[in-house]
């Protein structure tokens, strides 16, 4: 179909447009290779199968917004498709008499044609919900800080992309119609025969121009397209799958710091992350997605996960040449992608993890910066001044007396055994800080010992042994101080080398399951509903029935960090109690404000409490109990029941509070 000379002119196009493509993706590949070492190959075949795996299904894409989702895939099936599409359509251009119609084309003109059809529909569709219906879902509350070219950079970029996909497969279709009306109508392409149509009326002479020029439009605007890919949104077609791969399998379980050969903790400036940091940037979609669920931005305050990120991308973008090259990035991140407002605004929920379609971390990027706030700038809320000494000199973030820590157990029946008194106990009962300290929290202590003395089971704990785990000072920032307790704690745990590890708190669960083994504490942790499932389905506990009315509140530590979700409502439905679920339950529950040390200072300015937001909620079930599975969760709902009139708000009652009130009125 090309002339001798059209096809040199081709090739020509290629080869220009092909080095300055290439010379960008090198330049993206260096930019990423500058971040930090990290150890993400483990089982490389595995990840990569998993990576491609969940692009193809796009699982990961239709955890949320199930239409706009469909539209997705439309458009991404049909360009994965379109890859073989205009192989064919190029030897059709360069090889003289080659027509890709019947026999075994016939099926694979069918595919094209409906798959065109529905990247058509998809990218329109896309389209007028970025630029018409739903603007909202693509704008940013006006103190979350931004990279000054972000507000017009993004409708720009997602124009020139939308344009060009339609502008591409449209051009193809043309060309198709074109080359059906200069023939006979093919069954196989009903929607190119429809569009021939129209074609038809044209004379022959124009309808071959048509099909000339349209197939020009359609592999030429990939030639001049691949330069501008690079820089693009659309370069996630690539790198999502990649990002999917080397996602960590707990994302909240952070990785400890070498004090002793690094100088600079913590990330001032890109070039200090690490380099899976770097590739969130370039795999970031910019869907906002993260941004609808984070709970700080959702109650009015400054934070955007999606605007660290995306902010992120366009200063490296900007800086491309001179940062992929080597050279130190001229501006800290607090300059262009965060505020202390931001930075101090999360809650380490893990929803904008758990939600992301191509696996960026964005909690991790705002961990890392608070390290570098805390341990080289000093600056963080003084608010945790308290907390800090406390765990420092007393081992609790109260800075209450280590000589105090058993105190919760005054009003028991019974002596809580230390593992002094007995060391071969079947269970280590971590009680934690709050249950240790705090008067409602102590509660729920009281309670899951009197479970375990139930139970039969050889149960102690540590006394006055037991340290904070410290959850909170990582969360903080703090690095060094968790680092000091995790390895006196290691040290006090691997002494007593316990069978089994119970604990009432989700921060100390996965602070003990998950974080403690890189300092070498191996352990069998459970969380307390997990043992309690287990102590009624083996009926070494009797329980009376109940009859009443409960909800659940997942915690972000029990439920996204460790996927616990199961569990603790077998244990409500197990009593007899009927569980109503609220609206934003198990992965998709609303945290209650108190994580990522939040519970150790003011919360940022914004429109209402994190608690408030999750409280409504969970009242609005109509339930007379809510029921956790965490202190602080209990401490957050408190706060709002607090507000309310005298006998108009629920119950707040750990599980464990549940199980031992079914226990007195059994005996």
């Amino acid at each position: 179909m090309l002339t001798v000379s059209e096809k040199i002119f081709f090739l020509i196009l290629a080869g220009l447009c092909g080095y300055f493509a290439g010379v960008r993706f090198y330049q993206v590949f260096r930019a990423i290779s500058r971040g930090k070492p990290e150890d993400r190959f483990d089982h490389l075949a595995l990840r990569l199968l998993k990576g491609l795996w969940l692009a193809a299904s796009q699982q990961t894409v239709f955890k949320k917004r199930p239409f706009v989702s469909l539209l997705h895939a439309l458009v991404l099936y049909g360009f994965v498709f379109y890859l073989a599409v205009n192989l064919v359509d190029l030897l059709e251009g360069f090889v003289s008499n080659l027509e890709a119609r019947g026999g075994g084309w016939n099926y694979f003109n069918l595919a094209a044609d409906v798959l065109t059809a529905g990247i058509l529909v998809g990218i329109v569709g896309l389209m007028v919900r970025r630029y018409g219906v739903k603007r909202k879902d693509f704008s940013w509350n006006q103190k979350t800080p931004l990279h000054e070219k972000v507000r017009q950079g993004i409708p720009r970029d997602s124009a020139v992309v939308g344009g060009f996909i339609f502008f591409h497969v449209g051009s193809r279709l043309l060309s198709k119609a074109s080359q059906i009306a200069l023939s006979d109508p093919d069954p196989f392409q009903p929607v190119a025969s429809f569009i021939a149509l129209g074609v038809e009326r044209f004379d022959y002479n124009t309808v071959q121009l048509f099909e000339h020029m349209f197939w020009w439009f359609a592999l030429g605007s990939i030639l001049l397209f691949l330069p501008y890919f690079a820089r693009s949104k659309h370069i996630h077609l690539l790198l999502a799958p990649l990002n999917l791969a080397f996602k960590k399998e707990k994302p909240g379980t952070l990785m400890p710091l070498n004090f002793s050969k690094e100088e600079n903790f913590g990330v001032a400036k890109l070039e200090d992350f690490s380099w899976p940091r770097l590739l969130d940037a370039y795999s970031c979609i910019m869907c906002n997605r993260c941004q609808e669920v984070c709970p700080a931005y959702t109650t009015g305050k400054a934070l955007s996960p999606a605007a660290i990120l995306i902010s992120e991308r366009y200063e490296l973008n900007q800086i491309l040449p001179e940062f992929s090259a080597g050279k130190e990035s001229p501006r800290s991140l607090m300059d262009f992608a965060l505020s202390d407002e931001a930075v101090w605004a999360c809650t380490t929920c893990n929803a904008c993890v758990e939600v992301c379609p191509v696996g960026n971390e964005p909690m991790l990027h705002i961990l890392d910066v608070r390290r570098e706030r805390v341990m080289m700038q000093g600056e963080f809320p003084q608010a945790f001044n308290n907390a800090f000494k406390g765990m420092e000199r007393n081992g609790n973030p109260w800075n209450l007396g280590q000589d105090k820590r058993t105190g919760w157990t005054e009003g028991l029946a019974f002596q809580a055994p230390t593992v002094e008194e007995k060391p071969d106990a079947e269970v280590l009962y971590w009680v934690g800080c709050a249950p240790s300290y705090d008067p409602r929290a102590q509660k729920i202590a009281r309670s899951m010992a009197e479970i375990l003395q139930a139970s039969g089971i050889a149960w102690a704990i540590l006394g006055k042994r037991e340290k904070c785990t410290g959850d909170a000072a990582r969360r903080a920032g703090n690095e060094y101080l968790f680092t000091q307790l995790a390895e006196e704690n290691v040290a006090t745990l691997n002494q007593i080398r316990p069978k089994t590890i119970v604990t009432t708190c989700p921060h100390c669960f996965h602070t003990l399951a998950n974080e403690y083994q890189d300092f070498g504490g191996e352990y069998n942790v459970k969380h307390h509903t997990e043992y309690i499932s287990e102590l009624m389905e083996s009926g070494k506990i009797k329980l009376a029935a109940a009859s009443e009315d409960v909800t659940f509140h997942d915690p972000c530590y029990l439920g996204r960090h460790n996927q616990i979700y199961d569990e603790p409502r077998e244990v409500i439905k197990g009593l007899g109690l009927k569980l109503i679920e609220p609206g934003r339950k198990r992965e998709d529950s609303f945290c209650c404000g108190a994580g990522g040390a939040q519970f150790w200072k003011e919360e940022e300015p914004g429109n209402e409490r994190v608690s408030a937001n999750r409280y409504r909620e969970l009242k609005g079930t109509g339930a007379g109990t809510i029921a956790t599975g965490c202190p602080f969760c209990m401490q957050m709902m408190n706060v709002e029941t607090a507000q309310e009139p005298e006998g108009q708000a629920p119950k707040v009652l750990d599980v464990a509070e549940l199980v031992a009130a079914r226990l007195q009125a059994a005996r």
